[in-house]
């Protein structure tokens, strides 16, 4: 249902949803950029507690420069070289991010107005037409992100989206969660796991470099549950390049499964993470400052953490990555799971 309608500076209607289920959990959605804005999860008490960064207005959203609850594409992460070939032709993008594209340039997804497909009390569907040469790429890409609540406390958001060309896509979220809650500081303190053997390694622009290096005794292992502040200033290449963690890693296994677990000791909440891709940036909110956040909160760095499941950053300069292409009239069709306990 919707619980608030705002004007954004252009002059449109902005709503947001609210979605509730009988444990008491309950999530808000805006059609403003198919942006994720409220998590209130039961903590160890009963509490309700808000576990994801973000705005209390539409301005927020507008002018915020760290993605909070975005939906991002067409692109998530980053293209090096603002530059891709695909079937012979060379396709040029926004620079962004020094001289590569990130997150499709600067005409977000997150800050554009989708259209609700439909509703209901227990999930919310948005659409949006990216058409041919939209942010420079090819295609008129018809995208759908349901957003669903479920009564075991999962949020579900599922991606599908057909474009009637050959191009590229690589859907994400982009919310930063603090399961302490999202007004309750540094982050660092919580747990975290993550099933992968092996991270995508990065140069200092954040572009992968191809290589795909093993966790195994660096910094970057969290096959088991550990602090994750523990080993972050560590004086190792890949934490010093990205000011902290801000990479991918090669998830474990294939198809639908768990690949990364969360928790606060000190409100007993778990979110465990499930997708069916390959990959997942893990990004400890490096570059937050003085973010003006909800109910007076001011966000700083490492208040809050992301979990963007993923292709691989830059995949379709690097073969053996895999994905990002989607051939005309096939569908892009994938499922990320944040399931808190």
């Amino acid at each position: 249902m919707v619980c608030k309608v705002e004007k954004t500076s252009k002059g449109d209607e902005a709503k947001s949803y609210l979605l509730k289920n009988k444990k008491g959990m309950e999530i808000v959605v805006s059609d403003y950029g198919a942006t994720l804005i409220q998590v209130k999860v039961p903590d160890r008490e009963g509490n309700l507690l808000d576990v994801v960064l973000g705005y209390d207005k539409i301005e927020g959203y507008e002018n915020g420069g760290v993605f909070f609850g975005a939906t991002v594409g067409r692109i998530a992460n980053r293209i090096g070289g603002a530059c891709f070939e695909l079937n012979g032709k060379e396709y040029q993008l926004t620079k962004n991010d020094n001289k590569n594209t990130l997150h499709g340039g600067r005409d977000f997804y997150s800050q554009r107005m989708w259209q609700v497909e439909k509703e209901d009390e227990a999930e919310i569907t948005f659409v949006l037409n990216s058409p041919d040469g939209d942010q420079g790429f090819p295609g008129n890409l018809d995208i759908h992100v349901t957003y669903a609540l479920t009564e075991e406390n999962e949020l579900k958001i599922h991606y599908y989206a057909v474009s009637d060309q050959d191009t590229i896509v690589n859907l994400t979220n982009h919310s930063y969660f603090n399961l302490s809650g999202h007004a309750s500081g540094t982050a660092m303190d919580q747990q975290v796991m993550i099933l992968a053997d092996a991270f995508t390694e990065a140069d200092a622009e954040s572009i992968p470099t191809g290589k795909i290096i093993p966790v195994e005794g660096t910094p970057m292992d969290f096959r088991q549950m550990k602090a994750i502040g523990r080993d972050i200033e560590e004086k190792y290449e890949a934490l010093i390049l990205g000011g902290g963690y801000d990479h991918n890693w090669v998830l474990n296994g294939e198809g639908f499964r768990h690949v990364a677990s969360m928790y606060s000791e000190k409100t007993g909440i778990t979110m465990k993470v499930y997708t069916d891709l390959p990959g997942m940036q893990f990004y400890t909110g490096n570059f937050v400052e003085e973010e003006q956040g909800k109910e007076g909160a001011v966000y700083q760095k490492r208040n809050g953490v992301c979990f963007e499941t993923q292709y691989f950053p830059d995949a379709i300069h690097k073969e053996h990555f895999g994905g990002p292409v989607l051939k005309a009239g096939e569908t892009y069709d994938t499922m990320t799971v944040y399931k808190f306990e």
